[in-house]
């Protein structure tokens, strides 16, 4: 494990410099993500004019009725769930590089996800009979079916995690721990879908492969308040991730409740990435990604500057993604983690080359 030595404190014309960068980089994600929200909205298998869609937005009586109902019904809880689920993996990427210090931590690394899988998969593959009258019963909901099973899943992984966590005081061993449950979930993952039927399995697969198309406006009503609710513990406790940046250690000599903050950052995390993926899937890249690439662009670790900075970061690159994944003029969807990935890859190692700063705040 790697070690953080504490910094020079800053000069006052240093935090000077580092606030307007600041102002400026949250400012220009601020314009572009708007930006790119109305475009995401407005680019599709069908061209929507830019017009059209701000009157929509704004309820304009006069947009025309035949672009209200594609915007409305079709492009906008897309352009939404890329925001808020962009956001949302950005800011738990942000706390689990934080928490385990440890450059290559994302939301998915206590096993959310992995434990997400598993409740999908046992409502997908299901066949009924008395061992899987349950899981039967969610597979006759549907859609809404999967959402609570990928919500159980998480759940459940999330309450070991933190059960464990009262008797584990390290967080690289928690971090381990994490691993192997999400190990286990896959392992039971990969059980199941031997004995699926192929369609069944197929279905599984395409599940995997994430979107933002999925959603409805009655899933956005309960996924953003879970969302705005994981936004809102990251940003009141920014001072006390700052104070974690350094070291537990370090944090305990400034008066701070180490396991209180570590609980509160697992459990920010967990209703992140747990609502992010019961309703779009596994979705790769920005958790890992988006928080490195913020502290290059702020040029600081700082975490009443990273969080906001995050949010709007891993925003911008959900649409753009969101954007790639449906090609204007086409009825194909592509997958959303192969856009993820091949877009978002090649960016982030070349931004990383070009700069010394991109693991600064995590490792030193």
């Amino acid at each position: 494990m790697t070690t953080h030595t504490a910094a020079r404190p800053a000069t006052a014309p240093e935090q000077s410099g580092t606030e307007r960068r600041r102002l400026v980089v949250v400012g220009a994600l601020a314009v572009g993500t708007a930006a790119l929200f109305v475009l995401t909205i407005a680019v599709g298998s069908y061209q929507v004019p830019v017009l059209e869609v701000v009157r929509v937005l704004i309820a304009d009586a006069g947009a025309d009725p035949r672009w209200t109902v594609i915007v409305e019904e079709v492009r906008l809880p897309r352009a939404l769930t890329a925001t808020a689920v962009g956001a949302a993996l950005a800011v738990a990427g942000v706390q689990m590089q934080t928490l385990f210090r440890n450059a290559l931590a994302d939301p998915f690394s206590l096993g959310v996800s992995s434990g997400a899988s598993m409740g999908v998969a046992a409502v997908v593959v299901s066949t009924g009979g008395v061992a899987g009258s349950f899981t039967g019963d969610l597979a006759g909901l549907g859609r809404v079916g999967v959402v609570l099973a990928a919500s159980l899943g998480a759940g459940a992984v999330l309450a070991l995690v933190l059960l464990l966590s009262r008797w584990v005081r390290s967080a690289v061993s928690l971090l381990v721990i994490g691993v192997m449950i999400g190990s286990a979930a896959t392992a039971v993952v990969s059980v199941m879908l031997v004995y699926a039927q192929p369609e069944r399995a197929q279905q599984f697969v395409m599940w995997g492969l994430g979107s933002f198309s999925a959603t409805t406006w009655p899933d956005l009503a309960v996924m953003l308040p879970v969302i705005g609710a994981g936004l809102t513990v990251a940003l009141l406790t920014t001072k006390r991730l700052n104070a974690l940046l350094l070291g537990e250690d370090y944090a305990r000599t400034m008066g701070v409740n180490v396991r209180r903050s570590r609980d509160l950052a697992l459990f920010g995390t967990s209703l992140l990435a747990g609502a992010a993926t019961a309703f779009c899937g596994p979705v790769a890249f920005l958790g890992l990604a988006v928080p490195h690439l913020t502290r290059v662009a702020l040029g600081t670790s700082d975490h009443r500057g990273l969080v906001p900075a995050s949010m709007l970061a891993g925003a911008f690159l959900a649409l753009v993604c969101a954007l790639l994944s449906q090609p204007p003029g086409m009825d194909a969807v592509l997958p959303l983690n192969a856009i993820t990935s091949l877009f978002g890859a090649p960016v982030v190692i070349a931004f990383l080359i070009r700069s010394r700063r991109g693991l600064q705040g995590v490792t030193s």
